[in-house]
């Protein structure tokens, strides 16, 4: 029989993907990268500082902006340059994808290279419907792999979860922005990047007063652990270990015991832990 070279391609690119997460033992190989996932809100110098440091930038380096989630993808990219610019880093390259066609070898070559990935805010389900489980994906999983810092704001910090709140409300859709329920069958998540599993990030946490968006998602995705980062904030992931930076504060809820009871349309859990931390605090998942 005669197999096709895309097929013979595609598997043997499936087996080396494998190969380099699973090495022999068994064991699945930790990203040397690390994540600076922001809460949305003004981005303070402080705070540009900080994701430069955690990025361990050196003059030849350079920072690539995806700013899909934006209505206004130019606007974003120029934004984030003042950004960087007001921390001393000007080598910004923006590079908007529009679908898997607009990525050369070159572009993706830039992208696995890059030491800062920075993901501007807007709209996560726009930036995930370009990205997908495509060539951009598995581009930014290899530098986050390989040593890269993969970082995101508002959006760009919900994509970060393998499982990702939309914001849509589901028995509600007329969107007001409030959760003033905690049902079951009501929090829209999809995929995300899952650059980090196992959570569910929210943003623009407290000031937004996103509580019950997160208590549901947590009682009806057990085994998750529920972070909500409020503005002006940032948790930095290194591994199983986060830091919190920034001026305000980042809500961790816990279902240790996976309860989860309804009732009606209506969600109950018990032994929920909930913890208020604070900059320089640190916490595990």
């Amino acid at each position: 029989m005669k197999l096709e070279f895309k097929s013979v391609f595609g598997w043997l690119m499936a087996c080396l993907l494998l190969f380099a997460a699973f090495p022999g033992n068994g064991q699945k190989i930790s990203p040397k990268g690390k994540l600076f996932i922001i809460g949305g809100g003004d981005r303070t110098k402080s705070l540009m500082d900080d994701m430069v440091k955690t990025a361990n930038l050196k003059p030849k380096d350079y920072i690539i902006v995806l700013p899909m989630s934006s209505e206004e993808p130019d606007t974003a990219v120029l934004y984030a340059k003042l950004d960087f610019e007001r921390s001393g880093y000007s080598h910004i390259i923006g590079m908007n994808v529009r679908t898997d066609n607009d990525l050369s070898s070159e572009r993706l070559d830039s992208i696995t290279r890059a030491k800062l990935i920075y993901i501007t805010g807007g709209d996560q389900t726009r930036f995930m419907g370009i990205v997908g489980t495509g060539k951009l994906y598995d581009a930014i999983h290899k530098a986050y792999l390989n040593g890269a810092t993969i970082a995101g704001t508002s959006a760009g910090a919900a994509v970060m979860s393998k499982k990702m709140l939309t914001g849509n409300s589901i028995r509600y859709p007329d969107y007001t922005g409030d959760f003033p329920t905690i049902e079951h069958s009501n929090i829209e998540i999809t995929q995300g990047l899952g650059l980090v599993e196992g959570v569910i990030i929210d943003q623009h946490f407290i000031k937004r007063q996103r509580m019950n968006r997160l208590i549901a998602a947590c009682l009806e995705n057990t085994g998750h652990i529920g972070i909500g980062i409020d503005e002006s904030t940032a948790i930095v992931v290194s591994g199983k270990n986060i830091r919190v930076v920034g001026e305000n504060q980042v809500v961790v809820i816990r279902n240790p015991k996976n309860s989860r009871q309804k009732k009606g349309s209506l969600l109950g859990g018990k032994g929920l832990i909930v913890d208020i931390l604070l900059p320089g605090d640190k916490f595990g998942i």
